[in-house]
């Protein structure tokens, strides 16, 4: 599965560079466990259709190959990695002790139950959650907590977000930020990929630094990590991101990559509807980015730079425009309007991640074809527009970007 030359399998230095693997995860049976009543704890609006889904990620999955990127699927890495049968135990343990509103017998019940399960099926558990129909009846004493959680239908939670893979990890060069997620329902996520990254050789632990850890108290998600250059990252402070967070980052790159001269920290309204920076900001060639126009003169931008042994230096900067010219060394940058500028268009489509753009190489996006005036005032800008349906996917509340985690792209 990975190549076997010495050296970091890892590699991204831009958010442009030709996209060569990928890493998603198809959605599936964590989805048929949303209800009307648990959405909101589970971060959806909507109750998706869920064959449409996996049709329209299915379609997503086979643009990006028509494009040469190789497709990784996270529920694959992980069945890979709990054959190990060690791993599998204490994976199950991790899994049960992110799980503490259940009774200390009730888990070592559940976890008799899962470890005997194949790899594959501890895999399946860990993302579709286990209904308290999967599972016979034991008998036993009831503690307190199962009296009062007997109307909840879950031993298990599942969390259907995980299909938005950027969010959880991040590549960052040729280490990986395993982030520290803002709501408890996604909390297992990254511990998901912290398994993957221990004892998945593709991965390639030994080569590829750890830049930020799950246990972390300071939540950021990858959905506010762009990797501008092999100098600059942007790093939006918003809903999700601390801004302790991205100063902890921003001294872990600074320390340990060489490369990394600057994160530019984009302070953005801490709201659902901009959840992420990406959400309403990307870039979409070497000198060109699409933003909501709703959000230009909402966002505050702060440079962070090494200032050595005192960690890291601060400085205000006046405007998004002229600080990206400046930190991307380019004579101008070309901000295309989603929407076509108009802000009602703007608003709706924005709703619909029109901004949420997966760039596939330089000037290459895959987006959302329902977003029609934001896909055609980017081909009027020279960009090539690769479309996919995204009808049931767009329920979650993210696009293209949100569902992939770039793992090797090309130098540019």
């Amino acid at each position: 599965m990975c190549a076997g030359n010495k050296g970091p399998f890892l590699n991204v230095t831009s958010e442009i560079g030709k996209l060569n693997a990928v890493l998603l995860h198809k959605p599936g049976r964590e989805l048929e466990k949303l209800t009307p009543e648990y959405l909101s704890e589970l971060l959806f609006d909507d109750i998706p259709w869920l064959r449409k889904m996996r049709e329209e990620h299915d379609e997503f999955a086979d643009a990006l190959r028509q494009r040469g990127t190789e497709v990784y699927y996270v529920e694959d890495l992980l069945a890979e990695v709990l054959e190990n049968v060690e791993v599998k135990r204490n994976f199950v343990n991790d899994l049960l002790q992110g799980n503490s509103e259940n009774s200390a017998e009730l888990n070592e019940i559940l976890f008799d139950y899962i470890f005997e399960k194949s790899a594959k099926e501890v895999a399946e558990v860990a993302i579709s959650g286990l209904g308290k129909n999967e599972m016979p009846e034991i008998a036993r004493d009831y503690s307190l907590t199962d009296y009062v959680k007997r109307d909840y239908p879950l031993y298990l939670n599942p969390i259907p977000n995980l299909y938005f893979m950027r969010d959880p990890a991040a590549v960052i060069g040729n280490g990986i930020s395993i982030n520290s997620m803002h709501t408890d329902a996604r909390r297992r996520e990254p511990m998901i990929i912290k398994y993957i990254y221990d004892f998945n050789p593709m991965f390639k632990m030994d080569y590829s630094p750890l830049w930020y850890n799950h246990t972390i108290p300071h939540s950021i998600e990858g959905g506010d990590i762009l990797v501008l250059s092999k100098e600059v990252i942007a790093i939006g402070c918003s809903q999700r991101t601390s801004a302790s967070a991205i100063e902890l980052l921003s001294r872990n790159l600074f320390a340990s990559n060489d490369n990394i001269k600057e994160v530019l920290a984009v302070q953005i309204p801490p709201v659902r509807a901009f959840m992420h920076l990406d959400t309403v900001f990307t870039m979409v060639d070497r000198d060109k980015f699409t933003i909501y126009p709703g959000i230009q003169d909402k966002v505050r931008v702060y440079s962070l730079t090494n200032s050595g042994s005192k960690g890291v230096k601060v400085k205000v900067e006046d405007d998004l425009l002229d600080t990206l010219r400046r930190s991307l060394k380019l004579p101008a940058i070309n901000l295309i309007q989603s929407g076509g500028g108009d802000a009602i268009t703007a608003a709706r489509e924005q709703w619909n991640d029109s901004t949420n753009t997966l760039a596939i190489a330089p000037g290459v996006v895959v987006t959302y074809s329902r977003n029609e005036a934001s896909n055609e005032v980017l081909r009027r800008n020279g960009i090539e527009v690769v479309e996919i349906d995204g009808s049931e996917l767009v329920r979650g509340r993210g696009g293209p970007r949100c569902m992939s985690m770039p793992m090797v792209r090309e130098e540019i």
